[in-house]
């Protein structure tokens, strides 16, 4: 059965597709590796039903889109650490695989996923792709959403386009979680020092514009802190609104994999007394948006 890749939603042909006639667990063919890419630059979001992968098919399957991130960004690190480096924990299990308490740190540190964001724009160079496999998911709840950045842009007024074009951020994860209340300390304070990112960036091969928002973003240089948190405020309202966002609807063992220069995403909530494990790999992008000409 050959590789295809349909709409999700008929009646949103360009924002989300969904992946069928392929295993990820065995090797891909260049066709294959082309095919998603550019399913990936009509789609944004692609989802892979039915793949009961393991770590190492996970890795290998995102190997073929590039450099794979470090997890650097999660809050646990070291010995503590569930999963090896190359994998994202985005789950509320502890390194023996129980249910973090609700006052867990790190759980209350995951949090945060449930804010729009766009991963690893608290990086220099932020993230390309994710690629997110669920390995167990509750009962109900824990859904992913995805906004349409590339529309979100296009549906800007022409003055707004104009106002905005050449804006830069500083991203940072103090931004993101202190906007939760959560605490961080010295250490924290240092390794996720705020970074910077073009307000507006252009896709490196279909050439559109899109807008890079993320909870990550916390101030517009040459803007007074709150006029800046104000307007990304009301472009986050602009680019969430319903027509703009696909929502997937988890099942085991699906793999979900995204663009983060054209998307952003959040997690819905799910219920904390059950376990929901999902692994992400991360593909790093090709430069820092700041390399992008203004």
């Amino acid at each position: 059965m050959a590789l295809t890749i349909a709409p999700a939603d008929p009646a949103r042909p360009n924002f989300g597709g969904i992946v069928t006639g392929i295993d990820l667990r065995l090797p891909l063919t260049q066709a294959e590796v082309a095919a998603i890419d550019a399913g990936m630059d009509h789609y944004a979001v692609l989802a892979f039903p039915n793949q009961p992968i393991s770590d190492d098919e996970q890795l290998a399957f995102s190997r073929n889109f590039g450099p794979l991130e470090q997890a650097t960004g999660d809050i646990v690190q070291g010995a503590a650490r569930r999963l090896r480096m190359e994998l994202n924990d985005i789950s509320n299990l502890d390194r023996e695989g129980r249910i973090r308490a609700l006052d867990d740190r790190a759980r209350l540190f995951g949090l945060g996923n449930r804010l729009w964001h766009s991963d690893s724009s608290f990086k220099a160079i932020p993230a390309k792709y994710s690629l997110l496999s669920a390995r167990k998911i509750p009962d109900r709840g824990g859904d992913t959403q995805f906004a349409d950045m590339r529309a979100a842009w296009d549906t800007l007024d022409p003055a707004t386009q104009s106002e905005i074009r050449n804006y830069v951020c500083d991203h940072s994860q103090l931004y993101s979680r202190g906007v939760l209340g959560f605490d961080f300390t010295d250490e924290d304070r240092i390794r996720w020092a705020p970074v910077q990112q073009r307000l507006v960036r252009r896709h490196p091969v279909t050439g559109r514009l899109s807008l890079f928002l993320s909870s990550h973003a916390g101030t517009i240089h040459g803007l007074p802190i709150p006029e800046a948190r104000s307007l990304l405020r009301d472009l986050v309202e602009h680019a969430t609104q319903r027509e703009r966002v696909h929502t997937h609807k988890w099942r085991l063992h699906d793999l979900v994999m995204w663009d983060n220069r054209t998307t952003m995403h959040r997690a819905t909530n799910a219920p904390p007394d059950q376990v929901r494990d999902m692994r992400r790999t991360t593909i790093e992008s090709e430069s820092s948006t700041m390399q992008q000409v203004a």
